[in-house]
C-alpha cells in the first residue's frame, strides 16, 4: 500500500521541522495537530509507551531552548503552556507510529517520515553543491593567483622600459 504526498502536504511538514540541539526534530503539539488529536493524548501515549523514546528520539525542550522558540515565532501557536513541548527527532516520529495505532497515524506518519527524508536529500543536494563551488573557487584562486603574478611580471618590464636612458652618441657643442 502505497501513499503519495503531496507538494503541499510535504511543504506544511517541512515548515513544522525544526532544528534544536543540531537535530531536525518536529514538536508535541505540531504532531498532535498532524495526528488530529490534542497534544496531551500524544504525550500520554508516548510516556505510557517511555521505553521505547530515548533521548536520540525524544527529549523535552530546556527552559534556554523554549525561550529561543518562542523569541523565533512571534505569534504563539500553542498558547500558555504548563510544560515545555517535547521534540521528536526522525526515529521518535517513526515510533510514535507503534504507539498512536490508528490508520490515520499510520498515514500522516509515513508523510512525516517522507518529508525528514526529503530534508535529508536536499541537505546532501546542497553540501555536494557546496563542495563543487568550493573546488571552483580553488580552481580559479589559482588561475586568478597565476594571472596576477603574470601582470605583476608585465608592470616590472614596463617600469624597465620606461627607465630613462642614457643616450648613445656624440655631443655637439
Amino acid at each position: 500500500m502505497e501513499i503519495n504526498i503531496t507538494k503541499q502536504e510535504l511543504m506544511l511538514i517541512k515548515n513544522k521541522i525544526c532544528e534544536i540541539r543540531g537535530m531536525k526534530v518536529m514538536l508535541d503539539f505540531d504532531l498532535a495537530e498532524l495526528y488530529g488529536v490534542e497534544t496531551k493524548v500524544l504525550n500520554q501515549s508516548v510516556k505510557r509507551n517511555i521505553d521505547r523514546f530515548p533521548l536520540d528520539f525524544m527529549f523535552q525542550l530546556t527552559n534556554q531552548e523554549f525561550a529561543s522558540l518562542r523569541s523565533q515565532i512571534v505569534t504563539s501557536r500553542w498558547g500558555g503552556l504548563r510544560h515545555h513541548p517535547y521534540a521528536f527527532a526522525e526515529h521518535g516520529v517513526t515510533m510514535l507510529a507503534s504507539v498512536l495505532k490508528s490508520k490515520n497515524a499510520i498515514e500522516i506518519n509515513l508523510n512525516v517520515v517522507r518529508a525528514f527524508i526529503a530534508l535529508r536529500q536536499y541537505a546532501l543536494g546542497y553540501a555536494e553543491l557546496n563542495q563543487k563551488i568550493e573546488g571552483f573557487m580553488l580552481e580559479t584562486h589559482t588561475q586568478f593567483n597565476e594571472i596576477y603574478e603574470l601582470l605583476d611580471e608585465f608592470a616590472a618590464q614596463k617600469k624597465e622600459l620606461e627607465k630613462p636612458q642614457n643616450k648613445i652618441g656624440f655631443v655637439l657643442r
